[in-house]
């Protein structure tokens, strides 16, 4: 009799288990192909750049996305735009100010789902000295085991924004209305990202 009884709890153990809902995954950066990017006006041309150093956490599960976050730190002395006098430029007071303003952060407080692979991250963004609530244009491309990596999933997300760099003390306008520098930076956050299989 201990034995049956024995055998209903554990069957009925196993049928709970089954139906608690799945966790969603938790993402590292493949950072070989990732990137913080972005591209400024300067007079006629634009000029590309990235932050190299970057680090955050991502869950995320399509089917439930009020459960995913997004919290990125991105170290602000990593930038990088190709010439190395300019990034100087850039990580001063003029701009960034990166002794006194190290990070670039952003923490996401709801993930919503809109319509095909769009999605929208509402959260908060802190660049220097002014924090601002944004909404975060997210396109999720999909997961799959991954072709090179044994035992790893492979998900992609893009995030494409402008935003206003004087709106972030990002410079006190002078190289604008010089028309050297464009206010107006186009931000592109591509990412792909990794979890144990």
């Amino acid at each position: 009799m201990k034995t049956c009884t024995r055998s209903i709890l554990i069957a009925l153990g196993f049928l709970f288990l089954g139906t608690l809902p799945l966790q969603a995954a938790t993402y590292e950066f493949d950072k070989a192909h990732s990137g913080f990017r972005f591209g400024v006006q300067h007079i006629y041309s634009t000029v590309y750049g990235q932050f190299d150093d970057y680090s955050g956490t991502v869950v995320f599960d399509p089917a439930k996305p009020s459960d995913a976050v997004f919290q990125f730190n991105i170290e602000v002395k990593s930038i990088n735009t190709g010439i190395g006098k300019r990034d100087k430029h850039l990580r001063s007071p003029d701009f960034f100010d990166a002794d006194k303003y190290p990070q670039i952060t952003f923490t996401s407080s709801a993930v919503k789902h809109l319509e095909g692979a769009n999605y929208e991250v509402l959260g908060t963004l802190t660049i220097k000295d002014v924090s601002t609530n944004i909404a975060l244009p997210l396109v999720y491309h999909g997961s799959k085991v991954h072709p090179m990596e044994k035992g790893k999933r492979v998900a992609g997300f893009d995030i494409n924004l402008t935003l206003d760099r004087l709106a972030y003390n990002v410079g006190g306008g002078k190289f604008y209305e010089m028309g050297v520098v464009g206010k107006d930076i186009d931000i592109f956050v591509s990412l792909e990202m990794l979890t144990e299989k």
